[in-house]
């Protein structure tokens, strides 16, 4: 079985719910905190993924989140948006993966 986060990386349209995200596992503060934050900030989110990438001490996060909010935006617009929502937790990491998409209806 390929672990999950392997999936992830080899394709990266596939999105895990939340509420299947839940099941996996249990998520550390930092991604609780950055998720609480992303759903404020774009509450139409479709689905949302925040996955501490560096071992769980809250260095790198990598974030996949699809939105309407994102729809008529460029990458980089979307991706300016998710930054500017974590602009004060940025401060602290050291790297960030952040994957948009408009959700497909």
């Amino acid at each position: 079985m390929i672990p999950l986060s392997r999936i992830l990386r080899m394709n990266e349209t596939i999105i895990i719910t939340r509420q299947v995200q839940r099941a996996l596992s249990s998520q550390t503060d930092g991604e609780v905190r950055i998720a609480q934050i992303l759903r404020e900030k774009f509450p139409q989110a479709a689905s949302l993924k925040v996955v501490d990438i560096s071992g769980g001490c809250g260095a790198m996060y990598e974030i996949h989140i699809e939105s309407d909010e994102f729809k008529g935006k460029r990458t980089v617009q979307q991706h300016q948006l998710v930054n500017q929502a974590l602009k004060d937790e940025i401060q602290a990491m050291h790297g960030l993966r952040i994957f948009t998409d408009v959700p497909r209806k």
